[in-house]
């Protein structure tokens, strides 16, 4: 999803909330509090935008280091996708498919069973996300007088000269022990749905998101984000759809604040959301960008804070358009021109716009990177499982590494 904006229930016509404080009817009182609107205070609205410009940040900050390291990793199961043009071209549209037909879904079927069934789904990937999230953590904290046992898990396809891997799952105890924790907060996100449960998970995929999935080059990169430019502003000022989805759609692809925090304490309900795609599009252009300072050698991130900086004033700029005119806006109208403009401003200063456009990542940072549409056999870590669990290539009868992205810029 990519639009940031606030949930709140329609405002009560003067005439109902006039009839209900004469009324004697409890009936009539309790059609008063379902419909009269609840008005956050300016303290409630600050902490709700301030906290969701810091997890925003979050992701794309760890997320892009962890981009380098990961780029430079010779384990085959943690390597990272590359994004061609190609791809970036047809990513808006695939979007833009996808959105449309979770629109009809929901207009078709039951909200509920739909909403049941995207639930299991996002638990069973929220886990292996947020467990490879947690992996560096528990890596540097786990007791060394306890033993880290390795294990393996394989699944297989025929016999003999025919067998085939399907699955082949590595892992250790460190593994499943984030593997435990994570399972604890689905467990919660599941039985209650609870925000912070919701943001744990949502975090988590932007961080891998950012991460995984690498841009070839920075004219891809503005392919990518022009395309979805004109995507996001079409679908949220065009057209209803993208808001009656962001409204429908239980799952943890946004992260959300309550701006009643202060008067409800963890029960509050009146939220402010930004979408998930708000965060991981503009933060693999800004990785990509970290990637650059890296091949520079200059021991200097000038783009790389640059962008950095350019996200902030984009994020704050659709905060600010969206509280004026009260109105769900479409976040990558003011990422976009930023996020490109102000690295392409430096980088004519410093007069490395031809070097910029130039840089390859895929080749000089991390040779040999699988692209997005062709990926190995599933091995290694969570991680891998978790980006991998979505496809299965019959042809070869190996899986696809397909990294977490979901269309879900909206």
């Amino acid at each position: 999803m990519s639009e940031a904006e606030q949930v709140a229930a329609p405002e009560a016509p003067a005439s109902v909330i006039l009839d209900a404080l004469n009324a004697t009817d409890p009936s009539v009182n309790e059609t008063l509090n379902a419909t009269a609107k609840f008005v956050a205070t300016p303290e409630g609205t600050a902490l709700a935008y301030g906290s969701l410009v810091i997890m925003a940040l979050l992701p794309i900050f760890f997320g892009a280091l962890r981009s380098v390291s990961c780029s430079k990793s010779k384990n085959a199961s943690d390597m990272p996708e590359t994004i061609t043009s190609r791809d970036a071209a047809r990513f808006p549209i695939i979007a833009s498919c996808t959105l449309f037909g979770l629109y009809l879904f929901f207009k078709v079927f039951s909200q509920e069973y739909i909403n049941l069934l995207l639930s299991v789904y996002f638990f069973v990937l929220g886990v292996l996300a947020l467990s490879h999230t947690m992996s560096p953590l528990m890596s540097r904290i786990f007791p060394t007088s306890l033993p880290n046992k390795q294990y393996q898990l394989l699944f297989t396809q025929g016999i003999g000269e025919t067998k085939e891997d399907i699955l082949n799952y590595e892992f250790d105890t460190k593994n499943l022990v984030c593997l435990v924790i994570s399972s604890v907060v689905g467990v919660w996100y599941l039985l209650k749905k609870h925000w912070i449960a919701n943001n744990l998970f949502g975090l988590a995929f932007a961080l891998n998101g950012v991460e995984l999935l690498h841009l070839n080059n920075v004219s891809t990169g503005c392919i990518l984000l022009g395309g979805l430019f004109v995507y996001d502003v079409f679908w949220v000022f065009g057209t209803n759809v993208m808001v009656t989805v962001a409204k429908s759609f239980e799952a943890p692809i946004k992260l959300v604040f309550p701006q009643d925090l202060l008067e409800r304490g963890l029960d509050a309900s009146n939220f402010a959301m930004l979408g998930l795609g708000d965060i991981v599009i503009p933060g693999i252009f800004i990785a990509l960008l970290l990637r650059f300072d890296v091949s520079l050698k200059k021991n200097s991130r000038t783009y790389f804070y640059s962008s950095f900086l350019a996200y902030i004033f984009g994020l704050g700029l659709t905060i600010f358009v969206m509280h004026t005119f009260k109105h769900a806006q479409p976040a990558l109208l003011y990422l976009v021109p930023a996020c490109i403009g102000f690295p392409v401003i430096v980088a004519l200063f410093k007069g490395e716009l031809t070097e910029m456009f130039s840089f390859e990542s895929a080749e000089e940072v991390f040779p040999g990177s699988p692209r997005l549409t062709s990926f190995p056999t599933v091995s290694g870590s969570p991680a891998s499982l978790a980006s991998s669990m979505d496809a299965f290539s019959p042809a070869t009868g190996s899986s696809p590494r397909r990294r977490w992205l979901q269309p879900s810029s909206m």
